[in-house]
């Protein structure tokens, strides 16, 4: 009897571990709530998944109950802080915005780091959506260039992301400027993606010939009450 007890004893360890969930994999989302189409930054989120078919995720966006500072998480492509991982989108561009994580978890069982691929999100194309039907001289015309994302998203973009040309008036930024003497009648503007140049967008702007119809306008003519002098 002795004997049985002794070599179910020394088994129970054998036992607990054989039944311990072992990780066998790791996925890396980031926060679709957050902009991180425009921004060098995405709030993160880890999803474990084990043996047994549980599945744990990491506390932030996904609300889990693992906790980050239990977890080291490396990336040759950018700087993991808390939770968020900050990143060069221009550069991510050779490598079409796919970013490499390094995970070590502590209840790992001893298993090398996992590597999973964070897919972050890029532009598939760009337009022009211009705010007026056509440009008055001597009036800042603003040239609004749209970017969709992968994401499905539409963001407006600056001249930090976009080339912008024309073939009259002046660029100043991204407004554009007829002087009132120009007789342009019709203006051709391109933008062209700066990290994808193969991504370009055209419109043809009509300048306005003819002055503003003031005849519907309601002017007020009460005269303001001028003080009479004594």
């Amino acid at each position: 009897m002795r004997v049985h007890l002794l070599a179910a004893f020394l088994l129970l360890p054998l036992l607990s571990a054989a039944q311990k969930a072992v990780v066998t994999g790791v996925t890396a989302f980031y926060d679709t709530t957050a902009v991180v189409e425009l921004y060098n930054q995405a709030p993160l989120g880890l999803e474990i998944t084990y043996n047994n078919g549980d599945i744990r995720q990491t506390e932030g966006f996904l609300e889990g109950d693992y906790r980050w500072r239990a977890i080291k998480v490396s990336s040759p492509d950018g700087d993991f802080r808390n939770g968020h991982l900050y990143f060069d989108r221009q550069k991510l561009a050779g490598q079409h915005y796919r970013v490499k994580l390094v995970v070590t978890l502590p209840d790992a069982g001893g298993h090398p780091p996992f590597e999973t691929t964070l897919q972050l999100p890029y532009i598939t194309g760009i337009r022009f959506n211009h705010y007026a039907d056509s440009l008055k001289r001597g009036i800042h015309f603003y040239l609004n260039v749209e970017a969709k994302f992968s994401s499905g998203r539409i963001f407006p973009l600056d001249t930090s992301s976009v080339q912008l040309q024309t073939s009259a008036g002046k660029l100043l930024g991204q407004d554009l400027l007829l002087n009132t003497g120009d007789t342009t009648r019709l203006i051709n503007v391109s933008a062209v993606y700066k990290a994808k140049p193969r991504l370009t967008a055209h419109s043809v702007i009509p300048v306005k010939q003819l002055p503003d119809d003031d005849s519907q306008v309601i002017e007020d003519d009460r005269r303001p009450n001028r003080k009479r002098k004594n």
